[in-house]
């Protein structure tokens, strides 16, 4: 079965941006949309039952969805106004769908749907592609021109849903994808004998990242001959080099390994970095 488009809406300038967002990337993907909104019975407010309140949630997402949809008339857009934790809704819901997408601040916690850390909280427990878009972002920016950039890191299997991500997207705008290796020098130690002949054999480190590059690239190029695609290779920290790369991106894509510590699910230094600082949407994909 076909899966949705999800966006998580609360009616902040964000979320909004990101429901924009999220309907054109259904239409363009032939997908259906599905609008998700969670909301919280508010025992202070007196005056207001638990229907009155549901359906004031209600009207605003119908508001924005009715918005939108006079935007892009062409899009199959479904509405779902849940009670509950809004975490727990949006990993759910996100489980279901092709990617979640919400709304982001940028520059510090990823706000919108959510409030302080628990975005980042869905970040890392989604199973697959969460979305994030800036109140600022207009499909101006999804421009030809406009590169669907991604991070490889590692052995092909660490970056292969990222890329599988980043193909898809560029292949339904008709994109480039720029795919961006960022390397620096390994303390002498890191060196084994067997890794010793890998450098050797490929003529040193620059030339090794390359061809390691290549091949993490070519099960996707040969799945899609029509994208269009640059190979970024550059002396430096990921984070660094990968925004970098994004001046000019209509999309950014980065891998993400969840990690767990006493204060709950963390996504990585990289994508944390890049979700503050990029410019433009950031997809993180986590590890199949």
């Amino acid at each position: 079965m076909t899966r949705p488009i999800t966006a998580g809406v609360d009616g902040t300038e964000e979320s909004l941006a990101a429901l924009d967002w999220a309907c054109r990337e259904a239409v363009r993907r032939g997908l259906a949309l599905r609008v998700v909104h969670a909301w919280r019975y508010a025992e202070s407010l007196a005056t207001a039952d638990r229907d009155t309140q549901y359906g004031w949630a209600s009207q605003g997402v119908a508001d924005a969805v009715r918005a939108a949809c006079e935007r892009h008339p062409e899009a199959a857009v479904s509405v779902d106004v849940v009670e509950g934790d809004p975490v727990d809704a949006l990993v759910r819901a996100g489980a279901e769908a092709e990617m979640l997408v919400l709304g982001s601040r940028g520059h510090g916690a990823v706000l919108g749907f959510l409030l302080g850390s628990a975005g980042q909280q869905v970040i890392a427990e989604a199973t697959g592609p969460v979305v994030l878009v800036r109140a600022g972002d207009r499909p101006a920016a999804e421009a030809a021109g406009r590169d669907v950039v991604v991070g490889q890191h590692g052995d092909p299997e660490d970056s292969a849903a990222a890329l599988r991500f980043a193909f898809e997207t560029a292949a339904a705008r008709g994109a480039t994808v720029r795919a961006v290796r960022a390397w620096t020098l390994p303390p002498v130690f890191a060196y084994s004998p067997g890794s010793l002949k890998l450098l050797d054999d490929a003529g040193g480190l620059e030339p090794y990242e390359r061809q390691a590059l290549a091949e993490a690239l070519r099960p996707w190029r040969e799945r899609f001959p029509e994208v269009p695609v640059a190979e970024q290779v550059e002396m430096g920290s990921a984070g660094q080099v990968l925004l970098s790369a994004t001046e000019r991106a209509q999309l950014v894509v980065v891998g993400r390994r969840a990690r767990r510590g006493a204060v709950g699910a963390r996504i990585g230094s990289v994508a944390h970095g890049v979700l503050h600082h990029a410019k433009c949407p950031v997809a993180v994909v986590p590890h199949d």
